[in-house]
């Protein structure tokens, strides 16, 4: 080998370390003022209509978790639950025990319907829900509203769809966040809605002999 021949070192080559840090560095910028760009255009601030469904685990944690962040922000809130019954929940017992001021909280249900078996009895206890839940979202006080598993009381016509359609097109204060949960939301309310998250179910322990637990399902 001549002497003159350059020796292959950590400069030699286009892929060093140093050569790929500056392409990730530009390639980011360019995406950074791509984002930019895109985010100067989203100006407006309005209260949204949220619908959590499908058959997957989350849809009430992930609404609770909204729910936790208006405290957070010393923004009043409320829940309204459509179907749990009474047993004690984490979400319900470290809110009303240390939130109380800032977040009302209602369980209004009696639990599932083939658990009371007694149809009469499910719609006038969805009823009363839904009209402490009206009283609630036409309260300016309150920045979110959370309807927990209405979507099964609509499922079921405990409450009729279109009223609650109505209600939230045309009574519902335009800086106020309501957020519906339950699987098989309808159409409709999809339609109407601002933002929709459906979660796909894809294991669940249960399937396999686990029962829920505190701190998972409640």
């Amino acid at each position: 080998m001549s002497d003159t021949t350059p020796e292959a070192g950590p400069e030699a080559g286009p892929e060093t370390p140093d050569h790929d840090d500056a392409r990730h560095a530009s390639k980011m910028a360019k995406k950074k003022a791509a984002r930019d760009k895109i985010m100067a255009t989203k100006t407006e601030e309005k209260g949204l209509v949220i619908v959590h469904t499908g058959k997957g685990k989350g849809k009430s944690s992930a609404a609770f978790g909204m729910i936790f962040r208006c405290i957070a922000h010393d923004m009043h809130c409320a829940v309204v639950q459509f179907i749990k019954g009474a047993m004690h929940t984490g979400e319900r017992d470290l809110i009303q025990a240390h939130f109380a001021d800032l977040c009302e909280f209602h369980t209004m249900g009696e639990g599932f319907t083939w658990e009371t078996q007694d149809r009469a009895r499910d719609v006038a206890a969805a009823t009363k829900a839904w009209d402490k839940a009206k009283e609630l979202i036409r309260d300016p006080a309150n920045r979110m509203v959370l309807l927990d598993e209405i979507n099964i009381a609509l499922r079921y016509d405990y409450i009729p769809l279109d009223e609650v359609l109505a209600f939230l097109r045309d009574e519902k204060p335009p800086t106020t966040h309501v957020v519906l949960t339950g699987r098989n939301a309808h159409e409709r309310l999809i339609e109407q809605a601002d933002l929709v998250t459906e979660m796909e179910l894809v294991k669940h322990p249960f399937r396999s002999g686990v029962k829920a637990q505190a701190g998972v399902e409640f």
